[in-house]
């Protein structure tokens, strides 16, 4: 489903008033940029006429084919297409088809694939909390979601019955000009690459933006806001105050006490949105408004940049598992995770660390230090902790393969034999499936992957350039 469920020129600095924040003069700069930003991503009036066309169109469609079904259906049209928070080139029609309560769960996944499928003929399947039909109509991506039709959205039976509540909350909420702050919101966290709830983004929602511009009274006091925030920031637009979540980012959902709208926000996404706040506050551009899509890294790029570092990384490449984004990216998360940690423990410093998907899944790790000495230091107990001490004692007293035991300040002491002196042998061997690995993942490697040292991850350049280009040039 849509994630509401993204050329100009510089422009002068501005004068700033007290605190960073920009004066009178800085202030109608801004309204300038804004407008001039507005100019080119409001939908115009053919744009609006083609999308509501099709829309209708579609709505007819599947209203035809629920009551067909089931003579109490009904359908909804929701998102931003629907609020008209829409920004131009976005062409995302979400329909909702609405069953009664009474209908069982079982049915109303049947009902909903056969409606999605006579609204859409040449749709596919795909699967949120239950299936949908999503595909293309006329040049707009659309999705034909079952739901139940309830009175609260506290009695939602699956993550999608909020939908038509948000539209409701919304459509109460906006006007002429708050659509267009919030068209400005989200092309701004899109430039800036912080758009989408998906789990490969863990970014501002939609819904998210809405409701902040919403809550904030429009784009600028928002930005205001932002820039001074000390997470955890909890909004409560409804004054529910109930539920407490541990997030940086905390808006509880107008329509369930029990929700926080911004929990897949990402620490990062929330940081990186107060900075480029602050950009935009102290000096208005509209280059802060356009995506900015890096070329893809050279190889002597790539040389110059482990020249200049002189650290070590090391990629482990495997083809991808055939999974969505959604379900795909918290799993190399967590993999990347765990062989960052199964290499800090052994001793080989983790600078950094990224993971890459496209054809090929990627886990890159950079390294400060990829060589260990032969031994390692292992403590043990104090020794006035008797029945540990005396354990640890035994346990090695009679190791011919080891340094010790002795005592160095209050413990026993032994230096044994390292079991891996540099980091590849350990990436290379099957002690890597035993660091917390993402099933799916492990299952891949546990077939066949390949690890690239230092020069040699030149070789991942072809499919992920512009990837690398991010990694070795990064910016907020």
């Amino acid at each position: 489903m849509s994630d509401d469920t993204g050329e100009g020129e510089p422009e002068p600095e501005p004068e700033h008033g007290a605190g960073g924040k920009p004066d009178e003069a800085g202030s109608a700069k801004l309204e300038t940029v804004t407008e001039r930003v507005l100019e080119r991503i409001c939908p115009d009036d053919d744009e609006r006429a083609t999308m509501r066309a099709v829309a209708e169109e579609l709505l007819a469609r599947a209203s035809a084919a629920a009551t067909d079904r089931c003579p109490d259906a009904d359908v909804v049209q929701v998102g931003s297409t629907a609020r008209d928070t829409w920004i131009s080139g976005d062409r995302d029609i979400d329909v909702f088809v609405r069953f009664p309560p009474t209908l069982d769960r079982e049915t109303l996944e049947t009902y909903g694939l056969e409606v999605g499928h006579e609204t859409l003929p040449e749709g596919h399947e795909e699967y949120a909390e239950h299936p949908y039909v999503k595909g293309e109509y006329d040049g707009f991506d659309v999705d034909v979601v079952p739901c139940f039709r309830l009175e609260a959205a506290t009695d939602i039976r699956s993550a999608v019955d909020r939908t038509p509540f948000h539209n409701r909350y919304l459509e109460a909420r906006l006007d002429e000009a708050t659509v267009d702050d919030v068209r400005l919101a989200k092309q701004f966290l899109k430039a800036i690459g912080a758009y989408g709830s998906n789990l490969r983004t863990e970014g501002f929602s939609g819904y998210l933006t809405e409701l902040l511009v919403v809550e904030y009274g429009g784009f600028r006091p928002l930005l205001e806001a932002a820039a001074d925030w000390h997470p955890p920031v909890e909004l409560d637009p409804e004054d529910h105050g109930r539920a407490t979540f541990d997030d940086p980012l905390v808006v509880i959902d107008p329509t369930d006490p029990e929700r926080n709208v911004a929990a897949v926000c990402s620490a990062a996404n929330v940081a990186r949105f107060q900075h480029y706040a602050r950009a935009l506050l102290e000096s208005p551009r509209i280059e802060l408004f356009e995506p900015d899509e890096p070329e893809p890294l050279e190889p002597a790029e790539l040389a110059a940049h482990l020249d200049r570092r002189e650290t070590m990384p090391v990629a482990i490449r495997f083809d991808a598992p055939a999974l969505v984004d959604d379900q795909l990216y918290p799993q190399l998360q967590k993999s990347l995770d765990g062989i960052a940690s199964g290499l800090e423990r052994r001793e080989f410093d983790v600078l950094r660390a990224e993971a890459f998907a496209d054809v090929s899944a990627v886990l890159l790790v950079e390294l400060a230090v990829a060589e260990r000495p032969a031994v390692e230091r292992h403590e043990g107990p104090p020794v006035h902790v008797r029945e540990h001490a005396e354990g640890f004692h035994d346990a090695y007293a009679d190791d011919q393969t080891v340094y010790g035991p002795f005592i160095d300040g209050a413990r026993y002491v032994v230096e044994r034999d390292r079991e891996f002196t540099d980091a590849v042998s350990f990436l290379e061997s099957d002690r890597l499936l035993d660091v917390g690995l993402g099933a799916h993942v492990e299952t891949a490697l546990e077939g066949e992957y390949e690890v690239l040292v230092g020069p040699d991850v030149s070789a991942l350049l072809e499919e992920f350039g512009t990837a690398l280009r991010t990694y070795f040039e990064p910016t907020p």
